[in-house]
């Protein structure tokens, strides 16, 4: 089981917030191995968090309606001062949709909306520290940000969130940037702009890794899921989107096979 390196400005966590919650947990139950622990109602407000073979993985928490977003995935980024970082990040072009606020014995967290428009969490650690496992089949594995307004959104989070920026590829066809370089490296920004439909947000996209990416998508699609993107080879793998059933879109990853 990898442990994951959660440095700051690294993601550390991320979570679902669906319509139906108990579809949501069979689905990824059956699709990724997941067991689930509700919290206290009365504290967490019924949030439950899914583990991987024992080991942290995600949380899930009811999408009533009120706030009028679809359901979704979250990415937190780990910082060592919630208050500080949203005022570094709202300096910077930034926005807040939750000012920040204590999570019970857990931690503080906010979230906010970068200058792409899309919206990240931050997440200052207690007891919780974040994900048990990273990079492992079913497991988060990488943790991408699909945004307009590129070089903007490649400054704000160098400056809000400390990354080192590093350039992977800087062509018309291709421009992306890794919050470290080479392997150290936890999340990316990719330059979305010539592909992102006319109102269809910037948003952070997670990567779960799987043995076999068409036996995943197979099984995913027997559970109710869509396919948003067929699968495609990578340098880093056998790559493909999907959407769970009640409309949150997640991407799956097969490794590259070695030896």
């Amino acid at each position: 089981m990898p442990v994951p390196d959660l440095r700051p400005g690294s993601p550390c966590w991320i979570d679902l917030m669906t319509s139906k919650p108990e579809r949501a947990r069979s689905f990824y139950a059956t699709l990724f191995g997941w067991t689930y622990e509700a919290g206290d109602q009365e504290t967490y407000g019924g949030y439950v968090l899914a583990s991987k073979d024992g080991h942290l993985v995600a949380g899930l928490m009811e999408n009533d309606g009120e706030a009028g977003t679809p359901d979704g995935w979250s990415t937190y980024l780990r910082v060592e001062d919630v208050d500080a970082t949203v005022a570094t990040a709202t300096a910077h072009g930034g926005k807040v949709l939750l000012p920040p606020m204590d999570i019970p014995a857990q931690g503080r967290m906010a979230m906010l909306l970068d200058p792409a428009g899309a919206a990240v969490g931050a997440w200052e650690s207690g007891a919780h520290t974040g994900f048990g496992v990273h990079g492992d089949t079913g497991a988060p594995a990488w943790h991408e940000l699909h945004a307009r307004c590129y070089p903007d959104t490649v400054e704000f989070y160098r400056k809000v969130f400390g990354w080192e920026a590093a350039t992977m590829s800087d062509t018309d066809e291709f421009r992306y940037t890794t919050d470290r370089s080479g392997r150290t490296a936890s999340a990316g920004i990719l330059d979305a702009t010539a592909f992102l439909h006319a109102g269809y947000p910037a948003a952070w996209q997670v990567y779960f890794q799987v043995e076999d990416a068409e036996a995943a998508i197979t099984q995913a699609l027997g559970l109710g899921a869509s396919v948003v993107d067929a699968p495609r080879d990578s340098p880093f793998g056998r790559v493909a989107s999907l959407s769970d059933p009640t409309g949150a879109s997640f991407k799956i990853i097969e490794p590259p096979q070695h030896g």
